[in-house]
């Protein structure tokens, strides 16, 4: 295996998510590849469109030369429009030219990934134009992949992966935003702790100090006397975090202490991604 050993668990979370999404999608009747999933604007057959589409341009292929409709009111900004142009193309794709494509699409990535000899730090070209290391750039696919991957199944009424290795990417990668959700976003007083607790299939206790600047800070080690803490399940962390639901859907499954204002600036700012 010549792939490096800190790139190998984003390419087995991956693989674990790719693995299941074709699952999921093989036996699909083409209606069913209409079905709405929590990604807003975005069916199944979308959902699928979109990992395909983030896959080829890991491959190195060119992005389709494609003009979108103007009536798609879900997309606002240009990553929104960057990101449409791989799904759009394939909103008239049958189930199975669908799931033709990803199989030969898992086929030739899961080549790449065994072929793949680069640096972890090597610079990569993200999204719109973007440069990222390969380290970071799979990262992000995976964590991306895996909540798609959640998306299908609520789509498709199939839970489960919610502790796969794909969970515990996103959970790093969403933990990674929360310094900055608490003390930028929310504005927690300084010298100040938020604390949050989340249960279920993965489990974490995690603190957000923010100092005497105004910087946030990201700990194991719980608060004594926090300004704030959250206590909520796995699922509905995700889904908050990704956008999938408002702070108002879920607020029975979100438990908050402490200063009210603070719970819930943080919680209108949870969703960290675009």
């Amino acid at each position: 295996m010549s792939l490096h050993p800190t790139l190998q668990p984003y390419a087995d979370a991956w693989t674990h998510s790719i693995e299941a999404i074709s699952e999921l999608v093989q036996p699909l009747v083409e209606a069913e590849w209409n079905r709405r999933t929590p990604c807003p604007g975005w069916s199944v057959r979308d959902v699928v469109s979109h990992v395909m589409g983030l896959d080829s341009e890991m491959l190195g292929d060119p992005r389709p030369i494609h003009t979108l409709p103007r009536d798609l009111f879900h997309v606002t900004n240009d990553h929104q429009r960057y990101m449409e142009m791989q799904v759009d193309v394939r909103r008239h794709h049958t189930a199975p030219e669908m799931t033709a494509e990803l199989e030969y699409m898992i086929i030739r990535r899961n080549r790449q990934l065994r072929n793949e000899s680069r640096d972890p730090g090597h610079k990569v070209r993200g999204p719109l134009g973007t440069e990222l290391t390969l380290e970071e750039s799979m990262r992000r696919h995976a964590f991306d992949v895996w909540v798609h991957e959640q998306d299908l199944r609520a789509a498709l009424g199939r839970p489960g992966n919610l502790d796969s290795p794909g969970a515990y990417v996103a959970r790093d990668v969403l933990l990674a935003e929360l310094p900055r959700i608490v003390a930028e976003d929310a504005d927690a007083p300084r010298s100040s702790a938020v604390v949050l607790d989340v249960h279920g299939p993965v489990e974490f206790l995690r603190t957000i100090r923010v100092d005497i600047q105004g910087r946030g800070t990201l700990e194991t080690a719980p608060a004594l006397g926090p300004a704030a803490t959250l206590a909520l399940d796995w699922e509905t962390y995700v889904r908050l975090a990704c956008g999938r639901v408002t702070p108002e859907a879920v607020s029975d499954r979100v438990k908050t202490e402490g200063d009210p204002e603070l719970t819930t600036a943080i919680l209108r700012h949870f969703t960290v991604t675009k």
